[in-house]
């Protein structure tokens, strides 16, 4: 599986971004998508997850309430709206793909990774 990650950017405290993962190589209706981000010199730490048939999705306490993830079987694009950004949330954010999966907030269940895009919120 391939996956590119797109819609990283420079906006301000409080402004929204939407970030998109675009999968092939598989059928993407099989996948569990999660978001994930790392700031330099720290893990790489779960932000949201949606499981393979969209029915379950799990978020980070930090992320709670202000991002939602989607997904779009038709476009075989998972979908993290980023709503009330604070500095914070500057992080490279990646996703990931697990086939099969329920939407995991471990690493180590994620089959596949893309290669990240930064987001950075200005104060």
């Amino acid at each position: 599986v391939q996956l590119q990650a797109s819609g990283g950017g420079l906006v301000q405290a409080g402004d929204s971004l939407r970030l998109s993962c675009s999968a092939s190589g598989r059928p993407f209706s099989t996948l569990a998508m999660g978001w994930f981000r790392q700031v330099p010199g720290r893990e790489r730490e779960f932000v949201a997850s949606i499981a393979w048939n969209g029915e379950r999705t799990y978020y980070a306490d930090s992320v709670k309430g202000r991002f939602t993830i989607s997904r779009d079987d038709a476009r075989n694009t998972a979908n993290l709206q980023m709503d009330r950004l604070s500095p914070e949330d500057t992080a490279v954010y990646y996703c990931a793909a697990d086939l099969g999966g329920w939407g995991q907030a471990t690493l180590e269940e994620y089959d596949w990774w893309g290669q990240g895009t930064l987001v950075t919120v200005s104060s």
